[in-house]
């Protein structure tokens, strides 16, 4: 890379730290019971990173996860750290544009139990049933569809997502027609069958598809899984994503719920789901088929070592991938960690990497 290149890559991360460091910050001031690090936390937290890394870091991502849910670890890792450092160590960064494409899904796992896509829209191009369409022809082949599923095929943290039904061209929730639907969208979306999910499941609340976010971490030839959180919608919502209002909450290894979900700050160490589920101990059903599962999947990633899964359990108790994230986020509120018992393992093995996404 020429000094130019650098010059503007080491700009571009800086910014980009600024940026994260900004929004954890703002979180962390609306905090009510801020919790502080004593000198010995502090001392603990940077002898693991100057072991680890080779240099100190900010301490006001452990302050945050500790005042969020009031545990303390030294593995938590700043947002800086891992979203500018290691994750585009693990992954390649010039090719998650691909990967982040939902309606590629698919053609990536060819045979196994991932949910398929009835209408697609890639860069502008329709295709129905895997066939190629004209938008006249995708709009004529739409004008009918109970429960289906639209969104955005890109990432869009639940952003777009609605559960619709059209008769006869129109759309049962507002009154549009499906032309005018699909000029909203633009292009790149795509149209879903909607899952029936368990009824374990459903119990957390029916409205939405709650599902499981695996994250995995592919060293060699193991896969190793970090974490599993299950995401739960809000009482008459149809997204289960905590940016978009939902609730996350750990997983034992043994499929069982801890005690606590959290959401958006302010909305932490809720017990019982809005349809008065108590969770701690809540067992997840067909937990060790969702590991296989992942584990499995993750081996057709060779560019893509850190992962994140969304998967739901259908109604016969198979697990159906819903789709993935290549710049998975880490819930360490739920889970009370980094990486977990894990975390000093992939850090030591990731930071030799070169920085695919700002290179020295």
């Amino acid at each position: 890379m020429s000094l130019l290149g650098k010059m503007i890559s080491r700009r571009n991360k800086k910014r980009e730290m600024r940026r994260t460091k900004t929004e954890i910050t703002q979180k962390l001031h609306k905090i009510k019971d801020r919790r502080r690090l004593t000198k010995e936390q502090k001392k603990e937290i940077q002898d693991f990173y100057i072991s680890a890394i080779g240099k100190k870091i900010p301490l006001y991502g452990h302050e945050y996860f500790y005042s969020r849910n009031g545990i303390f670890s030294k593995y938590y890792i700043p947002s800086t750290l891992y979203l500018c450092d290691l994750l585009p160590k693990a992954n390649n960064h010039h090719l998650t544009p691909f990967y982040t494409d939902k309606n590629f899904s698919e053609l990536l796992f060819p045979g196994e139990n991932v949910v398929h896509s009835i209408l697609q829209n890639i860069n502008g191009y329709y295709y129905y049933e895997n066939e190629p369409v004209s938008e006249e022809e995708a709009i004529l082949r739409c004008q009918n569809m109970n429960e289906v599923i639209i969104k955005p095929s890109r990432e869009s943290k639940g952003n777009g997502v609605q559960l619709i039904s059209v008769k006869d061209g129109v759309v049962d929730n507002d009154g549009t027609t499906i032309d005018q639907l699909f000029k909203k969208y633009k292009k790149n979306f795509l149209i879903q069958p909607r899952v029936h999910q368990h009824h374990d499941m459903a119990a957390l609340n029916p409205t939405s598809l709650n599902t499981l976010r695996i994250l995995s971490y592919r060293s060699g030839m193991e896969v190793l899984i970090i974490y599993a959180v299950v995401r739960i919608g809000r009482l008459n919502q149809v997204v289960d994503n905590q940016s978009a209002g939902g609730l996350s909450t750990t997983i034992s290894p043994e499929g069982k719920l801890g005690k606590f979900s959290f959401g958006k700050v302010g909305s932490d160490n809720i017990e019982k789901t809005d349809t008065g589920i108590i969770l701690e101990g809540y067992q997840i059903p067909s937990y060790d088929k969702v590991i296989d599962f992942v584990k499995r999947l993750h081996y057709r990633l060779p560019f893509l070592d850190i992962v994140g899964w969304d998967v739901a359990i259908e109604e016969d108790g198979n697990p159906i991938l819903i789709e993935f994230n290549t710049k998975p986020g880490l819930s360490q509120s739920a889970f009370g960690s980094g990486m977990g018992e894990h975390t000093e393992r992939i850090i030591r093995e990731l930071w030799p990497r070169p920085n695919t996404r700002f290179p020295d």
